[in-house]
C-alpha cells in the first residue's frame, strides 16, 4: 500500500493567498470546514457531469443528465451525514436540487457532450517540481485530440468573475497546466465553464507563462515554509471574511488560535522533500 504524499493543491494555495491564517486552520490544524449550500450544489453538479461522460456518447442527453440529479443527491447524502443535517430544512434541499437541474440544463448550452470523447474525468494528478515541492490537483476533465493535444475543462457553478478578477480565476488553470506539463504534456487550451451564465474563460498556456507560474508556486511555498518555521500565520482581512468557517478562531474577530502542534508542522513540511541528486 502506497504511503500518502502530502502535496499543495490549487485550492489550498489560494487559501494562503487569501489569508495565511485560513491556510493554517485548514491545512496545518486540519479543522473541518462544514459544507455550505454552494459547495454541496457544486459537488452534486460535478458528480452528475462525471457520470454523464461515463455513458455512451449518443446517450449523453439533457434528459439523461437531469434524471441523474436526484439519485446522485441521495447518494451524496448517504455518503456525507453532514449533508443530511444541513438539509433538514426541506426548503434548502428543494432549492439546491432545483438549482442543480438548471445548471445541468445550462451546461448543454455551452457544450454538446455527445460530440466529445474525454480522455479522463475527475482525475487526481500528483506531480513534483524539480525543487522537490509536491503538487496535487483534481481535474474535472481532460480532452485529448487525435494529434495528442490536451484541453483542460473545469466546471464552475458559481458566478463568473468580473474583469478585475479574471487572472485570479485562471490561477487554477495555470496550476493544472503545470501539473500536466510535469506528468504528460502542456495542454494547448484550458477553459473554465461558468454554467449559469454560459461564460467561458480560456487560457492557452505557453512554456514561458508556466515557467513563471512554477516560480510563483515555489515562492509561495517559501512563504508557507517560513510561517511554519516561525509558527506565525498572519490573518488577512478581506471581503470573504464574513463567510469564513474559521471566523470565531480569528484574532481579527476576537478569537485566539491554539499553539501549533509539532507533529502538524512536520507533516505539512513534507509537502517538499529533498530533490533527487544527479
Amino acid at each position: 500500500m502506497k504511503t500518502y504524499q502530502p502535496a499543495l493543491s490549487p485550492s489550498r494555495a489560494k487559501d494562503y493567498l487569501q489569508c495565511p491564517l485560513k491556510f493554517r486552520f485548514a491545512v496545518v490544524d486540519r479543522i473541518p470546514q462544514p459544507p455550505t449550500e454552494a459547495t454541496m450544489k457544486g459537488t452534486l453538479v460535478h458528480a452528475v457531469l462525471e457520470n454523464l461522460f461515463a455513458l455512451p456518447q449518443k446517450e449523453r442527453t439533457p434528459e439523461a443528465a437531469t434524471e441523474m440529479v436526484r439519485p446522485q443527491w441521495e447518494k451524496l447524502k448517504e455518503e456525507n451525514p453532514s449533508y443530511r443535517e444541513i438539509c433538514t430544512n426541506d426548503g434548502i434541499e428543494l432549492t439546491l436540487i432545483h438549482d442543480a437541474f438548471d445548471l445541468i440544463r445550462d451546461y448543454f448550452n455551452i457544450e454538446q457532450p455527445a460530440n466529445l470523447a474525454p480522455a479522463r474525468t475527475e482525475e487526481s494528478v500528483l506531480a513534483t517540481l524539480p525543487s522537490g515541492l509536491h503538487l496535487r490537483g483534481i481535474i474535472d476533465r481532460v480532452d485529448r485530440a487525435p494529434d495528442g493535444r490536451l484541453r483542460v475543462v473545469d466546471y464552475k457553478t458559481g458566478k463568473a468573475p468580473s474583469p478585475r478578477y479574471v487572472d485570479e480565476a485562471l490561477f487554477q488553470m495555470r496550476y493544472y497546466a503545470l501539473l500536466l506539463r510535469l506528468t504528460d504534456r502542456l495542454p494547448s487550451r484550458t477553459q473554465l465553464l461558468y454554467l449559469k451564465t454560459g461564460k467561458v474563460l480560456t487560457l492557452d498556456p505557453d512554456n514561458t507563462d508556466i515557467d513563471r507560474f512554477s516560480d510563483e508556486v515555489n515562492a509561495l511555498w517559501g512563504r508557507i515554509r517560513s510561517d511554519l518555521e516561525t509558527q506565525s500565520f498572519a490573518p488577512k482581512r478581506g471581503p470573504l471574511c464574513n463567510w469564513c468557517a474559521f471566523q470565531s478562531r480569528c484574532p481579527l474577530f476576537g478569537g485566539s488560535p491554539e499553539p501549533l502542534a509539532e507533529a502538524d508542522i512536520n507533516r505539512v513540511l513534507k509537502i517538499q522533500t529533498q530533490p533527487d541528486s544527479e
